[in-house]
C-alpha cells in the first residue's frame, strides 16, 4: 500500500492499521526518513516535487517488486511532498514478514530503491540560496547492489 501526501503521517497509526488483527506476521521492519541539517550550509527547508499519477505508478512497481522477492505478509510507504523542515518525516517504509530476515532486506531494498527510482525532485533552501539535490553515486551503488 502507498501513499503519496504533503501531510504529516504517524508512524504508530499507519502500523497499527497495516497489522490489526494479523497473527501471521512474525517481524516487523520501520524505517522513517527525516530531513535534516548536516550543517555545511544550515538548512532551513526542503521541497520535494513530483508528479501525479506517475510517481505513484512507480512506488507501486518498487513495492510489487518488493513482495515478489520477499515472503512479505504486508507492506507500506508512504511519501511525502512539498515544504518540509529540518526534523520533518519525509519517508516511511514498513514491512512485515513471518521472519526477520525478509522484512529486513524488503525494507532495506525498498529505501534503495526509493532514492533512486522513485521520481522526486528536491530543492534545499540554505543561507546561501537554493540547490537542487544532485542523485548520490552511493545511493546508485546501494541500489545497484539488488539488481535491476
Amino acid at each position: 500500500m502507498i501513499s503519496v501526501q504533503a501531510e504529516p503521517f504517524d508512524v504508530t497509526h499507519e502500523l497499527a492499521l497495516l497489522t490489526e488483527g494479523r497473527t501471521d506476521i512474525g517481524a516487523i521492519v520501520t524505517f522513517t526518513g527525516r530531513v535534516r541539517d548536516l550543517g555545511e550550509k544550515t538548512l532551513t527547508a526542503m521541497t520535494l516535487e513530483h508528479y501525479p499519477g506517475m510517481t505513484e505508478r512507480q512506488l507501486e512497481k518498487i513495492e510489487t517488486e518488493a513482495q515478489a522477492r520477499w515472503p512479505l505478509q504486508a507492506s507500506r510507504i508512504i511519501h511525502r511532498y512539498g515544504r518540509l523542515e529540518p526534523g520533518d518525516d519525509i519517508v516511511l517504509v514498513i514491512t512485515c514478514s513471518a521472519h526477520r530476515q525478509a522484512a529486513f532486506e524488503a525494507a532495506s531494498f525498498l529505501m534503495d530503491w526509493l532514492k533512486t527510482k522513485a521520481p522526486f525532485w528536491k530543492v534545499e533552501e540554505t543561507g546561501v540560496g537554493e540547490t537542487w539535490v544532485e542523485a548520490k553515486a552511493e545511493d546508485d551503488a546501494a541500489s545497484d547492489k539488488w539488481g535491476k
